[in-house]
């Protein structure tokens, strides 16, 4: 079960910190909501992979991120992408397959990219990602740039082998990254408990001296209060940290997937008790925010969404002749 409001060790945060991060997780959620009904109508094609209950754990690292930090991540990326400061229009653009994408429509959901935004993918290959993510970091060593690569895969990836050939390769050579397990318990359909012989995910790095720290991913202050300590020790030379985030998909895999493996009372609870939105609700209301400014923050969010959703429809599928342009660099 996802971490919940007992026993969250949360640093403090300004009125105006805990505004940002609410407003652009709400942005992720609606985005997503959005998303989710696009696919149904048949205008996102292939894959969907909603990131749903997630938001806490790429809001809260992007906090405590410098800018030129590389993201690179899975195929639940939707939400890094937002965060990493993406235009929402052109990330539903992408995901409708349209020229207006941030890919010109040929990346889809899975596969986009935005060097500008330090995006590196969305990648459909199952932990693919972290050999990259660690290639990544090679260079910014390579080149002295202070820069950190922040990898994520999830629960059902660290059972990957490349993910631990990484792991060597990056605590040998210190390299600048820290490594995000996104742990929301059920890999496709099958859960931690019933996949992996070692359960706690943030000790697969013991057996290469890669410290690891389990963390409440529905906390947003938490992961930004742990991801800041990984990144300070990467950035200063020491080397890699491996942080399991303890989190939830209110949703299926993807959106194929009924979710049958799992109760919908163990859902409603998670979303009910532990919601990560609802958490930072919450916290601004002790701060002084009333409730209307809530209301009006999310009929914002509502409006970008739209418009976001609006722009995709209207823009013009990539034209066949651009088939064959843009396979390489």
């Amino acid at each position: 079960m996802a971490g919940g409001d007992k026993g969250r060790r949360s640093e403090r945060a300004s009125r105006d910190e805990l505004l940002a991060y609410y407003r652009m997780m709400l942005l992720i959620r609606r985005f997503e909501e959005r998303a989710g009904q696009l696919y149904g109508m048949g205008l996102i094609g292939g894959f969907c992979h909603l990131y749903i209950g997630q938001e806490a754990v790429v809001v809260g690292m992007q906090a405590a991120q410098r800018d030129g930090d590389q993201v690179i991540t899975g195929y639940r990326d939707h939400g890094h992408m937002l965060a990493c400061g993406m235009d929402p229009k052109e990330i539903m653009a992408e995901l409708t397959g349209r020229v207006g994408g941030s890919s010109r429509g040929k990346g889809g959901s899975m596969h986009m990219f935005s060097t500008e935004k330090a995006f590196y993918g969305g990648h459909g290959i199952v932990g693919a990602q972290v050999s990259l993510g660690t290639g990544l970091a090679f260079a910014n060593k390579y080149r002295a740039d202070g820069k950190v690569a922040v990898v994520y895969f999830g629960d059902g990836a660290a059972n990957q082998g490349q993910v631990y050939e990484s792991f060597n390769m990056a605590s040998l050579w210190k390299l600048p990254v820290v490594y995000i397990v996104e742990n929301n318990q059920y890999a496709m359909g099958t859960s931690v408990e019933r996949a992996s012989a070692e359960t706690e995910l943030h000790k697969r790095g013991i057996s290469f001296e890669i410290p690891g720290e389990m963390v409440d991913g529905m906390d947003v202050l938490a992961v930004k209060q742990a991801g800041r300590r990984a990144l300070d020790k990467a950035r200063s030379g020491n080397g890699p940290t491996l942080l399991e985030m303890k989190t939830y998909r209110y949703r299926g895999h993807s959106m194929s997937d009924p979710a049958k493996y799992r109760s919908k009372e163990e859902v409603e609870e998670v979303k009910t008790q532990h919601d990560p939105i609802d958490h930072v609700k919450r916290l601004l209301a002790e701060a002084g925010i009333a409730e209307d400014d809530l209301k009006d923050i999310d009929r914002d969010i509502r409006a970008v969404v739209l418009e976001a959703a609006a722009f995709a429809q209207e823009s013009p599928e990539p034209p066949a002749e651009e088939l064959l342009q843009h396979v390489y660099s």
